[in-house]
């Protein structure tokens, strides 16, 4: 899955002058995040979305990988626990806005759309996605959709008994899922994806009400689609939030570390320009929260100002595609560099993408350097 290149080094201390015991002080002594501005929260750090699934739920370090159990009573539990596990790693590094690590969910479009009505997931037609970047066999729309019933609310209400951190959830947005999806019924991407956003809306209005703080909608299609986002991308998109009273993100990534996406990065050439041709849109939309990918990318830290100072950013910090935790230094540089383009509270350090294909050891690791290298920064200010 990984590029040779990629190599472990897990817990180990960086090699730079700051000790890990010099940074853990750090990181307790400016954690609560509420730094001279007033009560304005300053640098605080989540994630993307997903973690590792433990063995007992699903074979880890795979994308998309089967639940070990049939039996229902037994995945419940063993997602329950996974939740719990995926919550305490994230608390344990000092994670300030923590998700459930979508352990609920085999696939971060599909999880949502096998409960609703209009879509056969029998039918499974092969089309090329992303720009025919892959091909897959994908379920297949044949009549209008319907959400019949709440999807994701139960493991909201779960999620939030475990913590009292702010909690974010994720959800594909329009775009991705029209992008992931067969048609033989609407014949019209942006009405599909208009069906999709009310739905979404609809689902998300009661997630909001179980506990959510903050809804994020991953497009990583924005990346690929570029002439489509200022059109029916961010029209889509804005009716998915409206009307919602939680902070709202939208998350536009360059993908895992798999084969198909490397080999789509190295055709991007030397600067990675995608960003460029769509924040302008997306500073005019109704989203709070832009996520982007930094860590190990070719993208130009000056996109941010392409948002002109309108949305905050959850800036890439930390590499998904190796197997290498970066040192705090190495996430610093990174932050400071944001901030030569926005101010320190519109910046969010994250990571670049979901983390579920890596080993859970790594992912560990990767959470602490990036709040370790948060701190830095935070005890700068």
């Amino acid at each position: 899955m990984f590029s040779t290149a990629t190599r472990i080094a897990v817990g180990t201390p960086p090699g730079d002058d700051t000790s890990w015991d010099n940074v853990a002080k750090i990181a307790a002594r400016t954690s609560g995040h509420k730094i001279s501005d007033g009560d304005k929260p300053m640098l605080n750090t989540t994630i993307t979305g997903s973690l590792p699934k433990p063995s007992w739920l699903a074979k880890p370090e795979a994308l998309w990988a089967p639940w070990t159990t049939d039996d229902p009573a037994l995945l419940e539990e063993a997602k329950y626990d996974a939740v719990r596990l995926a919550i305490r790693d994230q608390e344990e590094a000092g994670i300030d806005i923590v998700t459930d690590g979508e352990q609920s969910r085999q696939h971060f479009v599909h999880g949502i759309l096998e409960k609703i009505d209009g879509i056969d997931f029998e039918k499974k037609t092969r089309i090329g996605i992303r720009g025919n970047r892959y091909d897959a066999d994908c379920p297949t729309v044949v009549s209008g959709l319907n959400r019949s019933g709440p999807i994701h609310g139960e493991e909201v209400k779960f999620a939030r008994t475990q913590t009292n951190r702010d909690l974010k959830f994720t959800m594909p947005g329009p775009m991705t899922i029209v992008d992931t999806l067969a048609d033989q019924h609407y014949g019209d991407r942006p009405k599909m994806a208009m069906a999709f956003a009310e739905i979404l809306n609809e689902e998300a209005k009661e997630l909001v009400a179980a506990g959510v703080d903050t809804l994020q909608f991953d497009e990583p299609a924005f990346n690929v689609y570029l002439d489509a986002v200022p059109t029916w991308g961010v029209a889509s998109l804005n009716r998915a939030v409206e009307g919602l009273d939680c902070t709202t993100a939208v998350h536009i990534c360059y993908g895992y570390g798999i084969e198909e996406n490397l080999q789509w990065k190295a055709t991007l050439g030397d600067v990675w320009d995608q960003y460029a041709a769509i924040l302008p849109a997306l500073a005019g939309s109704n989203i709070d929260q832009v996520s982007l990918e930094f860590a190990g990318s070719r993208v130009p830290m000056e996109v941010i100002k392409l948002l002109d100072g309108k949305k905050d950013v959850l800036v890439g910090a930390i590499d998904v595609t190796t197997l290498t935790a970066e040192s705090p230094e190495e996430v610093a540089v990174v932050i400071r560099n944001a901030m030569e383009h926005t101010s320190p509270e519109r910046i969010f350090p994250c990571t670049n993408c979901g983390m579920v294909p890596l080993p859970r050891t790594v992912s560990q690791s990767k959470l602490r350097a990036l709040v370790a290298g948060a701190a830095l920064v935070r005890a700068e200010l």
